[in-house]
């Protein structure tokens, strides 16, 4: 390979990691499963993620929404509404996650024995 190959690759490898980044981050992957069951409010989804603080599920809403895989609709009310869906490309991402985290429930138990395992070894 020369050395325009090796630039060019680095710089696909460098973009794919900035997509793997974003849907790859623990925060990312809860609020798209979530959202993969229809639109919810930005209060709905705060409760039914647990740990995540509203500057972090608001910076993870935004950087979802910029990477067109979230819509955010507001709605003049008093408070104003503020829904969040996925995008069709955030559904399709939405479908992989739900596989990884069906994977993730089958095997909780088993990494969490490993873990503990490898600990006390």
């Amino acid at each position: 390979m020369d050395v325009p190959d090796q630039v060019s690759a680095g710089l696909v490898t460098c973009r794919l990691r900035e997509v793997l980044d974003r849907v790859g981050d623990k925060w990312s992957v809860l609020i798209m499963a979530i959202l993969g069951d229809g639109p919810l409010r930005y209060s709905e989804l705060r409760r039914s993620i647990d740990g995540i603080s509203q500057r972090m599920l608001t910076l993870t809403l935004r950087s979802l929404e910029r990477d067109g895989l979230v819509i955010r609709t507001v709605t003049p009310s008093t408070p104003p509404r503020v829904d969040y869906e996925l995008t069709p490309v955030g559904q399709t991402l939405s479908t992989e996650v739900a596989s990884l985290i069906r994977w993730s429930e089958e095997h909780r138990e088993y990494i969490s024995m490993s873990r503990r395992t490898f600990d006390a070894g």
